[in-house]
């Protein structure tokens, strides 16, 4: 028999603004207002500042003095520290995994959501397939720390890609980024990895930066 998992209210409330903000639903900088939020969403209101606060910690949601919450609003160079943060972190995670992981196991895990990517029709499953495409080397590389260290950004990264896909993107170019990263495991090559990687990073970018004005 499944598990049915049991979620509280907060963890609702905060599944839901979350998938809103990533998907664009609630645009780039918006107010977060409270009192509409509980009208829209019919509950109190702290459960939403719980979520509010969860989004925070996430980098989604920033404070500032005399205005309250809001959403993140993106500049040329807050893209930028995003992209190099997020991939000094998974260089990381692929040079250990490639150290630690079974070869077999990742080559396996990679394919199967390379596949995923290929048959995705939404925008949400295309981000969702990248996800745990790179995910597949933090799972598999022996460093706790690490892995909490990515998730700490993981939201604003996969704003990012949200956008990018959300812009069209590049499917067949990113699919032989992909098929790259796989094959540099096969090789036994980190480097390639990081370099296909890299190489798909960049692409986004101007996609990005056109979606944010700059």
């Amino acid at each position: 028999m499944a598990i049915i998992e049991k979620k509280s209210l907060v963890d609702l409330v905060y599944e839901k603004l979350r998938g809103d903000i990533l998907s664009l639903q609630i645009p780039l900088g918006s107010k977060i207002n409270v009192n509409e939020l509980q009208g829209k969403l019919e509950v109190s209101c702290t459960p939403i500042r719980e979520a509010v606060n969860r989004l925070q910690q996430e980098g989604l949601v920033v404070y500032e003095n005399n205005v309250g919450a809001r959403v993140l609003a993106l500049e040329e160079h807050d893209v930028e520290e995003i992209q190099q943060l997020a991939m000094t972190l998974h260089c990381a995670a692929i040079r250990l995994a490639m150290e630690r992981g079974d070869r077999d196991v990742i080559i396996g895990t990679l394919s199967k959501h390379i596949e995923e990517f290929k048959k995705a029709k939404t925008v949400q499953s295309r981000v969702m397939a990248v996800n745990h495409l790179v995910g597949v080397f933090y799972h598999n590389c022996g460093n706790r720390r690490l892995d909490k260290s990515m998730i700490a950004i993981q939201g604003q990264q996969l704003l990012l890609r949200y956008i990018y896909a959300s812009q069209g993107g590049d499917k067949e170019t990113d699919m032989q980024d992909f098929d790259a990263m796989r094959q540099g495991v096969v090789k036994r090559d980190p480097d390639e990895v990081c370099a296909a990687l890299q190489r798909n990073a960049d692409r986004s970018l101007p996609f990005i930066l056109k979606y944010i004005g700059v």
